[in-house]
């Protein structure tokens, strides 16, 4: 699976078919929801340090966990892997 993230962050709706592409590829591995929640709460962290958003809706998420304490982040990490299941 290649997850470009040039062009995932191109767009919102292209960041969430990638999230949803990885999240898809962890659940064929086995990895449990509440895993799959923790390492995007983990890459969430990665993201907001690191990564500047590319789009109006990436901004609002960032701004969003830039104010979150950990519970927080733990809920808009499953929102968003779950948005980004959805089908």
């Amino acid at each position: 699976m290649n997850l470009n993230l040039n062009i995932a962050n191109s767009s919102w709706e292209n960041w969430k078919k990638t999230l949803g592409q990885a999240v898809e590829f962890a659940e064929e591995l086995g990895i449990s929801r509440e895993q799959i929640t923790s390492m995007a709460q983990q890459v969430g962290d990665l993201l907001a340090q690191n990564v500047p958003p590319a789009n109006p809706e990436q901004k609002t998420v960032k701004e969003l966990w830039d104010v979150a304490d950990q519970q927080e982040k733990q809920v808009l990490a499953s929102l968003m892997t779950k948005l980004a299941s959805k089908k």
